[in-house]
């Protein structure tokens, strides 16, 4: 029998990054989760393997390279690396931003998914059939006032992609960008106005079925899905109240 696939899937203790380890589990894969929040991570294993298929936690921090390097020593092979560990920290215009938190989100978005992209190449390439999905942003493709630091740390995200894939064009790498809009999670918006829930509430008031975490996760799961020729270069997805990172439709 074939072995079962394994997908690595950074970033996974909440939101995104948790509905794509039980999206791609459901598919058949054998997850790896990894975040920085152990406690997280382990109970989704748990969870995912009560209900019958195959995971495992490792407590990571994509930013710390050496920790990196450790992790992917225990792939040979390896048939997919879901890049979703990142993040906003802020809302403020460029004038006033913050240093450090424009650090942290390259840290995190760009460098973090380098990393583990740089140190699982090799057993993906090995796999004969390897696929790299980079989760960026609409943020990756336009502007908008307030978010100088993300933009340019998703910005840094795609172009990583793009060139990543031009770069390894003829070898048996799938590489696949999704962007998504406004995703309303548990966390992301919180993480980003540092724990003020009702600005956090702000940003999706009057607006009538932003994404979830499940939308995002499900669009993953189609796309690494599609057979091995066939390359998902960039999926950009929104909920239908959005056309634009400035253009929401609200009922307030």
């Amino acid at each position: 029998m074939p072995a079962t696939p394994i997908a690595v899937v950074t970033g996974a203790s909440s939101g995104i990054g948790a509905a794509t380890a039980r999206t791609l589990a459901a598919e058949g894969f054998r997850v790896v989760l990894t975040a920085r929040r152990k406690d997280r991570i382990e109970a989704l294993a748990a969870e995912i393997t009560e209900a019958g298929h195959q995971a495992t936690a490792y407590a990571l921090d994509v930013t710390d390279r050496a920790a990196v390097d450790e992790f992917a020593t225990a792939f040979r092979s390896l048939a997919l690396l879901v890049n979703n560990a990142g993040g906003a920290l802020g809302a403020d215009p460029v004038a006033t931003g913050d240093p450090a938190d424009w650090r942290q989100m390259y840290e995190t978005n760009v460098i973090g998914t380098l990393n583990v992209t740089q140190a699982l190449l090799p057993a993906l390439t090995a796999s004969g059939d390897g696929t790299i999905v980079i989760l960026s942003s609409t943020a990756a493709l336009s502007s908008y006032e307030g978010g100088g630091g993300y933009v340019a740390a998703k910005h840094g995200e795609h172009v990583l992609a793009e060139t990543l894939r031009l770069e390894i064009v003829g070898t048996p790498v799938r590489v696949i960008e999704v962007a998504p809009g406004m995703v309303r999670t548990d966390e992301f918006a919180t993480t980003r106005f540092r724990g003020d829930t009702e600005k956090a509430a702000k940003v999706y008031a009057g607006v009538d079925a932003p994404l979830t975490a499940e939308d995002v996760a499900d669009t993953i799961g189609w796309a690494v899905t599609r057979p091995s020729h066939v390359n998902i270069d960039l999926l950009v997805v929104r909920p239908r109240a959005q056309a634009s990172n400035t253009k929401v439709h609200r009922v307030l």
